[in-house]
């Protein structure tokens, strides 16, 4: 919507406040401000809302707006008065208004910082989360234009008002006056608003992909008439995998008098079909797209799997038209997978769902799988399909221009039919959110990552997203302080995968190694100690051994308190002809499984070489069903459970809620937790224990491919250990922080119209903003000529550092710029006049001096704002480790203690800091408060966009900052922070 003349120049349509939101149930609305154009949308949107609506909004009966209403409610100066409206096909289904008054409630323009708000949502569409997603948003304008408080007055019975108001999270005061309960909301976010936030979204993007994956009918638009083709084979996969909803076939080239295809109900269009359709799979041209999502959408279909190509995958003109594809699904409340999508499978034993161009749809299982590639998916699915792994959920999202794995993730989270989710991600649309997802994902399922086109201007054409500064390895380190198991290969997703979805988390790092050949136990330890595992010494059972010396020597170590994992490892018995016997694979394979399911519990793996049907032996549980919770209850203690991991807990399956439940965390699970011993379900306290579940025990053909799954499971479970008790911002650093100086002095040296690109502050500026944090930088004093060095040395105090500062030579001793510990005039003269013979004239070295700091090792701090990352703060030593060898750490902002303590001990070179050699352990808890400050800084400030202290030399007590650099510019977007939105591609 454009503003009209009548609208005033100097408050034009403000077009960002425009955004897509998905709504409680799932479906999708706009929401945007209400213009002159409005009247006739805003007339008959009245009509449609009942008289008992209306009551509530005007306190009085009002059938009618009179033109004069009409007038008020749509024409806004975008400032002082404002009105939103929620859209659902170009229709209006809501309204907030808002007028800003003064202390008496009178109309009034800033400095006055109150507004009176008032909503009003049609019937129809009331349950559905309208008005608090219209509260987020109006707010969110509200504060943009300085109003700091909501007042309103609500009728005692419109509990639903009153509701939307309390549970908001925002500081409030309630009373009674004149018959009306009076609310005034302080709109600054808190931590509790936040948190309903987000906890609103969750539901919302989880029911939204629920639509998708488990619909109750199927509409496959574009189902040729002859077989073949990609709508057919769609047809012919959902009746294959025997979906349990109503299935039609949709061709507008069907003869009117053909009733079927392939057995299901053929039709020419959505609207023929005359019942509800939920999905629609779309396979037709591109060009005929647009004609059927209006089909779909004036029928009433509540989401779309879009096969077809020609879409961004082919340059500007497909990239506009998928962009028109997403805002037309969109204005029909529809959510879509693709365009350009390989399809989605839901081996839920009540959906059955293969709406895929897979041709064998992968057995049920325990695994979320999304990728981003139609090739990969279908390498990922033939790979686990081979090694009898089974899946919960796939989707391959193609150009992923809506539905994303974030998306997935926000299902994933609480669906206790997935215990890992696997992704395949070649672009991140919205990194910020990614992170946080995956964080609190990761904290009660693993989330394994394989990120593809990792390297600079290699992303995909198909997605257009965010363009990120920071190295890969960067954004590696960012995904594992929120938990990602971030792996280079699909084939070590799978080793992970199969790992995480089968077997328990391990309790530490040490493994036993246990098998019939020597040769192969010492490759796996070898391969233990380069993951940084913990090997025992390899247990050889000779050549000899029989499975039922497997089964004891498995047993034994499960018990040993010692061992947190084990890895078997196996080779072909060789008879007494000299040939290698076959055929007992399977009966290594039962022994192997008996062992683990009647020993503590702890992850077992194997490596075998050429036994023919033990891998698939292995991957035949007999039972895959999670244990009932009342049968878990009731199980026996294991002889041993003493050593069992601690973190073990309840599967998600035993606590999981009816999705109509309020949804609230998912209990944290261990993965592996549905294959533990039970009871049969009508087991008594005292009777007899069933048979033991044996569940899938992971085979690999190589033990570096083992014990990589195995390193990373151990990583990943420390983190979950650690994640329990999350880390905080000392209290202690609010006493020397001046945050509101520091604002003042950033908007004094922006500027009131500051330059977009941002400018470098001096070096005294720069010291004095750093100072209002704590952070001192050791003064430096210009040294133009011999003789003011003097002075300044003499000002400083001996011994002293000749430094120069030109950019070229900045930080670079190995270049002779830098002279250290001129103990007297003589020495610095000496130096002053080396420095300016070797590297040039004084105008063009800009050499400074500065007093000697104590002895220390140096190191670098860093923090910078990525575009698409955000805040990121990073350590390092100083020199070739952090600049040549790349040996540096990087951790989000805002950092906890626990982040900063991690950051200085992760760096490869971290043992130079903490005694390598004999030498003094430096001051980590004073380089601990100096990275807290600085993320103290970028967090509060988003108008620091750069921040580089180098070198910091930390001494065995204390620590000095010798140089600093500081950058400002305007705050980015931050849209992690705003109200809730879609992202527009």
């Amino acid at each position: 919507m454009q503003p009209t003349p009548e609208q005033s120049p100097h408050h034009a349509y403000p077009d960002h406040w425009e955004a897509d939101v998905v709504l409680r149930d799932g479906g999708t609305a706009r929401i945007r401000p209400i213009t002159t154009d409005d009247a006739e949308r805003l007339v008959s949107f009245y009509e449609q809302v009942s008289d008992e609506s209306k009551y509530y909004r005007f306190f009085a009966p009002y059938p009618r707006l009179s033109a004069k209403d009409v007038h008020r409610f749509t024409h806004h100066d975008y400032v002082d008065r404002v009105g939103l409206a929620v859209t659902v096909g170009g229709e209006f289904i809501a309204t907030v208004r808002y007028d800003r008054i003064d202390e008496t409630g009178r109309p009034a323009s800033a400095p006055a910082d109150e507004a009176e708000v008032a909503f009003l949502v049609q019937d129809a569409h009331q349950g559905r989360g309208v008005a608090s997603a219209l509260l987020e948003h109006i707010a969110a304008v509200a504060r943009e234009r300085g109003i700091r408080r909501f007042a309103a007055e609500v009728l005692p019975a419109n509990n639903k008002m009153i509701k939307v108001f309390r549970d908001a999270g925002y500081t409030q005061q309630r009373s009674f006056e004149d018959g009306a309960v009076h609310l005034t909301l302080d709109l600054e976010p808190t931590a509790e608003s936040l948190a309903v936030q987000r906890a609103r979204e969750q539901r919302a993007e989880a029911r939204s992909v629920q639509r998708l994956i488990a619909p109750g009918s199927v509409a496959v638009i574009g189902a040729g008439r002859n077989p073949g083709g990609v709508g057919r084979t769609v047809l012919r996969n959902l009746l294959a995998a025997g979906f349990t909803g109503r299935t039609y076939a949709v061709n507008s080239a069907f003869a009117a008098d053909q009733a079927t295809i392939d057995g299901v109900p053929a039709h020419r269009s959505i609207g023929e079909i005359g019942e509800p359709v939920d999905l629609a799979v779309v396979a037709v041209p591109a060009d005929r797209v647009p004609e059927a999502v209006t089909d779909c959408g004036e029928h009433g279909v509540q989401g779309l799997v879009v096969l077809s190509a020609g879409y961004a995958e082919w340059g500007a003109e497909g990239r506009e038209r998928q962009r028109e594809l997403v805002r037309q699904a969109r204005s029909y409340g529809m959510r879509i997978i693709g365009p350009n999508a390989f399809g989605v499978i839901n081996n839920s034993d009540a959906v059955r769902l293969n709406a895929s161009l897979a041709p064998e749809s992968p057995a049920p299982g325990r695994i979320g799988l999304f990728t981003q590639s139609g090739a990969i998916g279908i390498a990922l699915l033939s790979g686990l399909y081979r090694r009898g792994a089974g899946l919960s959920t796939f989707i391959s999202a193609g150009n992923r221009a809506d539905i994303s794995g974030n998306d997935f993730l926000q299902y994933w989270y609480e669906d206790p039919d997935t215990d890992v989710a696997l992704l395949y991600l070649e672009s991140l649309g919205n990194p910020r959110k990614f992170t946080r997802l995956a964080r609190r994902t990761a904290a009660v399922k693993p989330v394994v990552v394989v990120k593809g086109a990792r390297h600079s201007g290699s992303t995909p054409p198909g997605h257009a997203v965010p363009v990120s500064r920071i190295p890969d390895a960067t954004v590696s380190a960012l995904m594992r302080q929120a938990g990602v198991i971030r792996v280079d290969t699909v084939t070590e997703m799978v080793d992970a995968g199969l790992l995480l979805a089968d077997q328990p988390l391990p309790a530490g790092p040490r493994i036993a190694i246990l098998g019939n050949s020597e040769s192969l136990g010492l490759l796996t330890y070898d391969a233990c100690l380069a993951e940084g595992l913990r090997p025992r010494p390899p247990r050889d059972l000779t050549t000899a051994a029989t499975p039922q010396n497997f089964r004891d020597a498995l047993a034994e170590a499960l018990a040993d308190s010692n061992c947190d994992a084990v890895v078997v490892t196996a080779i072909p018995w060789v008879g007494e002809n000299g040939e290698a016997e076959s055929g007992d694979g399977e009966v290594l394979a039962a022994a192997l499984r008996t062992a683990a399911a009647t020993g503590p519990a702890k992850p077992v793996a194997v490596v075998h070489v050429e036994i023919g049907g033990l891998a698939e032996a292995l991957a035949a549980a007999t039972s895959t069903a999670a244990v009932p919770p009342v049968a878990r209850a009731s199980a026996p203690a294991a002889p041993d459970a003493s050593t069992a991991p601690a973190d073990r807990a309840v599967p998600p399956t035993a606590l999981a809620a009816p999705s109509t439940a309020p949804a609230g965390p998912p209990t944290p699970t261990t993965p592996g937790d549905h294959l533990t011993r039970q009871r049969s379900d009508d087991a008594g306290p005292g009777d007899t224990p069933a048979v033991p579940t044996l569940g899938r025990i992971p085979a690999y053909p190589a033990a570096e491919r083992a014990v990589r799954a195995l390193a990373e499971a151990v990583k990943y479970a420390q983190w979950r250990r650690q994640a329990a008790v999350p880390g905080k911002v000392p209290e202690f650093l609010d006493d020397t922080i001046d945050e509101a100086g520091a604002a003042a002095r950033i908007d004094a040296l922006l500027g009131p119209d500051p330059d977009p690109r941002g400018r470098s502050l001096g070096h005294d500026e720069a010291c004095e903003l750093l100072g209002r944090y704590g952070i001192t930088v050791r003064p430096t004093l210009p040294a133009p000529d011999p003789d003011a060095a003097v002075a300044a040395a003499a000002r400083l105090g001996y011994p002293v550092a000749l430094k120069t500062t030109a950019p070229h030579l900045r930080h670079r001793a190995d270049l002779g710029g830098v002279r250290l510990d001129l103990a007297n005039e003589a020495a610095l003269r000496r130096a002053y006049g080396e420095l300016t013979d070797l590297l040039g004239k004084p105008t063009e070295l800009q050499p400074v001096v500065q007093s000697m700091a104590p002895r220390g090792v140096d190191t670098v701090v860093r923090a910078t704002i990525d575009p698409a990352a955000g805040a990121v703060l990073s350590f390092g030593l100083a020199g070739a480790p952090s600049e040549l060898l790349g040996d540096t750490a990087h951790r989000l902002v805002p950092a906890t203690d626990r982040d900063a303590a991690e950051l200085i001990r992760s760096i490869r070179a971290a043992p130079v800091l903490f005694g390598w050699r004999g030498s003094a352990p430096v001051d980590s808890a004073a380089l601990e408060e100096l990275l807290l400050r600085v993320s103290r800084l970028v967090d509060d400030h988003p108008e620091v966009v750069s921040v580089a202290l180098e070198p910091v030399v930390v001494a065995t007590q204390g620590l000095t900052v010798l140089g600093a650099s500081v950058r400002l510019a305007p705050p980015p977007a931050r849209t992690d922070l705003g109200p809730r939105r879609l992202s527009n591609y």
